[in-house]
């Protein structure tokens, strides 16, 4: 047994209608130094869960209302890391068993003893220990993803599950965040991956000319289709489409993709006849997918289908020290491809690129050091090698009681006005395509 004090950090949720049982239990873990939290329902217990960071869930199975098979599934299902004993009397003994089935590490038979109690907590304890051990030695695959930090973890995860599978997959991110790059890793790391990767901008795309681009047309179809030719989706059978910006298409374009996603087949412009597709179907958006649907500009059918696994894709801003190996990645990369000596960043310099709000994303991570490193003469890039937005934009940490858009706002109107208001050259500074820029001005200017 672990000594009190490291017990300490140990957060015990201790569930029971009875308060006899629940105070038996609370004293005794008290005794050694366990953190106890107590329940006498399930959805109080549930309440806890998503509150605290609970190590181990003590239950009873037999209480008023849910009883504590539903809260071992709840348990076993979305909290992963915890451990979890089950309380029994002895008519209850099959339920134990079926709570081990679905979760449940360790049963105690009412009345147990305090030994008894002590020992089971620390096998479920080791058991939980282990299979966080086992987890942080086995490595995760970064599919081409640079980063550690928490959130992009959950990414390397998300798409470790998801590759192998031929569920659709929603991406949600920032401009320049990377969502292509996700949507290539889940199907070369799929059974697919020598099957063609299909990537199309939605947004780039006039939607006059996105179902012939998609669907193919035939000859004669309309003036100046001289040839049947042959659609992204025909073009991707057998392997992925990516469909970037898909909150661009209109609703009507929106019908003849949930068609294609539900019955697998298509129509080419100016034909009759169904043609069957075979075709995984990745997609992507910078906009919240709901507020669409709910203000009638995205079918919610449609966005059913496509959000079978989500994935979110957090901004630069919230990545903390990846961006030091994204910048370690991209010097090195540039360095190469121009033929330059070795180079480094000054500390000032660093400090400098990790306090600023990156609208732009790795995106603009990276065209900002393509541009230093092609203008810098010599071997050290400092403070004054950096553009002058860089240098002389408030601190990404300054003023944390406001308002993200606010911030926004005003980095994208120092850009501007740095880059004497040229949309293209404002863009290309930020890292982001000139819809994105026009789209973001033109909600600031009506807000």
């Amino acid at each position: 047994m672990k000594k009190k004090k490291e017990l300490s950090n140990i957060n015990v949720l201790v569930v029971d209608d009875s308060p006899e049982s629940v105070e038996l239990i609370k004293r005794n873990l008290q005794s050694k130094g366990y953190q106890i939290y107590t329940a006498n329902n399930v959805q109080s217990a549930i309440k806890l869960l998503a509150s605290l960071s609970i190590d181990l869930l003590v239950t009873d199975l037999k209480m008023p209302g849910e009883n504590g098979i539903e809260l071992v599934r709840h348990t076993s299902e979305n909290y992963k890391g915890i451990g979890i004993l089950v309380v029994t009397g002895f008519p209850s003994i099959k339920g134990a068993v079926e709570s081990i089935k679905i979760g449940a590490e360790e049963y105690l038979v009412k009345s147990f003893t305090d030994e008894e109690l002590f020992e089971a907590v620390d096998r479920v304890l080791s058991k939980t220990r282990n299979s966080k051990r086992k987890a942080e030695l086995t490595p995760i695959q970064n599919f081409g993803i640079i980063g550690d930090s928490d959130g992009i973890r959950k990414v390397f995860n998300t798409i470790h599950k998801a590759k192998s599978t031929n569920a659709t997959v929603l991406i949600y991110g920032e401009s320049g965040t990377g969502k292509e790059l996700v949507a290539r890793a889940l199907h070369y790391g799929g059974s697919v991956s020598a099957a063609p990767f299909v990537p199309v901008n939605c947004g780039g795309i006039p939607d006059s000319l996105l179902e012939s681009e998609l669907f193919g047309y035939v000859r004669g179809a309309f003036t100046g289709a001289t040839e049947t030719r042959a659609g992204f989706f025909q073009t991707a059978d057998g392997g992925t489409i990516f469909l970037d910006e898909i909150s661009n298409t209109s609703l009507a374009m929106q019908a003849k993709l949930l068609r294609v996603l539900q019955e697998k087949e298509f129509y080419m412009v100016g034909s009759k006849r169904t043609l069957k597709v075979n075709v995984r179907v990745t997609a992507a958006t910078n906009v919240d997918l709901m507020q669409l649907v709910k203000k009638g500009l995205f079918r919610e059918d449609l966005y059913y289908r496509l959000n079978i696994i989500t994935i979110d894709l957090p901004p630069l801003r919230e990545r903390g020290d990846d961006i030091l190996q994204l910048i370690q990645f991209f010097l090195a990369k540039y360095v190469k491809e121009l033929g330059k000596p070795s180079m480094k960043f000054t500390t000032k310099a660093i400090q400098a690129l990790k306090d600023y709000a990156w609208p732009g994303n790795i995106r603009e991570l990276q065209n900002l050091i393509h541009r230093v490193v092609i203008m810098t003469e010599g071997s050290t890039i400092d403070i004054p090698d950096l553009p002058e937005l860089f240098r002389f934009s408030g601190k990404r940490t300054k003023g944390l009681d406001r308002k993200l858009e606010d911030v926004e706002r005003e980095y994208i109107q120092d850009a501007l006005a740095a880059n004497k208001n040229n949309i293209s050259h404002t863009a290309l500074s930020l890292g982001i395509d000139r819809k994105t820029l026009r789209d973001k001005l033109k909600k600031y200017n009506s807000a």
